[in-house]
């Protein structure tokens, strides 16, 4: 069976379908959270554009996902369990719930958008259990530099990617599901918020008492502030929610006091990852060259521009409205660049001749 079907697939799409990142639903990440940003600043013909874009998208790679899993089943599990790709797979569910939201807000219906939900919380559930259980118990793992990257704060996000969708989707039905979505939606909050915690300390760890090359610094190190800002934006929804919550009422102060506490970790980020991107791109000179991983760098800051537009909201500030509107067209720009640089990779790799 997997030798017919590999059969079927040109030569060069099969070396794509055996080395596709396991991270490459950042790609609809990316994409979503660019259209929900951007619908939230009054940008709706180019919302909807990268919605039924991202639709596409995330249909093709599920395919392809697919096709892996049955054509490379040791490359597609093998990867599942290593220490560097594992967490990759946590795009997955991130970009299932971010897609649950888009469909939520942009087309209003609950249906689709609970059936996604549901979806993601199946991937989250059967991926969290499998990837850090095997990491638990595998004989051989590599030392802490060399095991451990940003991409590992994909849990985090797919994590605070379920709270989000359960908040949009409590904030549109009615009782008996209301309640029980809220706390799901402030128990993801928490439990994603934790996770943060355990893990930044080890990745702060090994930015500062270990060796550090170009090669170190790849772009899921953006993350660091994407799962701050997906957190934000998580802790808004709660905030807005309170008043059909009488137990999110009672948490109030906590909400806002935690909400703020996320936002101003992730700036805290934005400079330090900037100040790195030149001494990795500038100073060092690394080549600029299209990966899938750069889908790490655009989701971080669509999730920033929405984030702090959702909060600017929540809290009644007032004053920040210029901050969100600035980074939205900065995530546009990158997803653009992003966008032209994975389509002539695609064109080099599926109908180039070979050299």
């Amino acid at each position: 069976m997997t030798a017919e079907v590999r059969n079927l697939i040109p030569t060069r799409a099969v070396s794509g379908l055996a080395d596709l990142s396991p991270a490459y639903f950042g790609l609809v990440m990316a994409t979503g959270i660019v259209s929900l940003a951007g619908f939230m600043m009054g940008y709706a013909r180019l919302a909807y554009g990268l919605f039924y874009l991202n639709l596409a998208q995330y249909v093709v790679l599920s395919v392809l996902f697919g096709a892996r899993a049955l054509v490379y089943p040791r490359r597609f599990f093998g990867d599942m369990i290593g220490h560097l790709t594992g967490p990759g797979y946590f795009t997955a569910v991130a970009g299932t719930g971010i897609l649950a939201s888009q469909f939520i807000l942009l087309r209003e219906d609950a249906s689709v958008g609970g059936a996604l939900w549901l979806l993601a919380v199946v991937l989250w559930i059967g991926l969290t259990y499998t990837i850090f259980t095997a990491f638990t118990v595998k004989v051989e793992k590599p030392t802490l530099d060399k095991g451990i990257s940003g991409g590992w704060l994909l849990a985090v996000v797919a994590t605070q990617a379920l709270s989000v969708s359960s908040a949009l989707l409590a904030s549109r039905i009615g009782q008996p599901y209301r309640l029980e979505l809220n706390l799901m939606a402030l128990s993801m909050w928490l439990w994603g918020g934790m996770l943060y915690i355990w893990m930044i300390s080890l990745i702060f760890y090994r930015y500062t008492f270990f060796r550090f090359s170009p090669d170190d610094l790849a772009p899921p190190y953006w993350i660091n502030m994407g799962a701050m800002a997906i957190s934000t934006l998580a802790g808004s929804l709660l905030i807005l929610n309170a008043p059909h919550a009488p137990y999110l009422m009672s948490l109030l102060p906590f909400l806002k006091g935690f909400t703020v506490f996320y936002w101003a970790t992730g700036t805290w980020w934005i400079p330090m990852l900037i100040l790195l991107g030149i001494w990795r791109y500038v100073y060092k000179r690394f080549p600029f060259e299209y990966d899938p991983l750069y889908w790490g760098v655009v989701f971080p800051l669509g999730m920033y521009a929405a984030c702090t537009w959702q909060m600017d909201r929540a809290m009644e500030f007032g004053f920040l409205a210029a901050l969100p509107r600035s980074f939205f067209y900065v995530s546009l720009a990158a997803w653009v660049i992003t966008f032209v640089g994975m389509l002539r990779s695609l064109w080099r790799v599926l109908i180039s001749p070979p050299a």
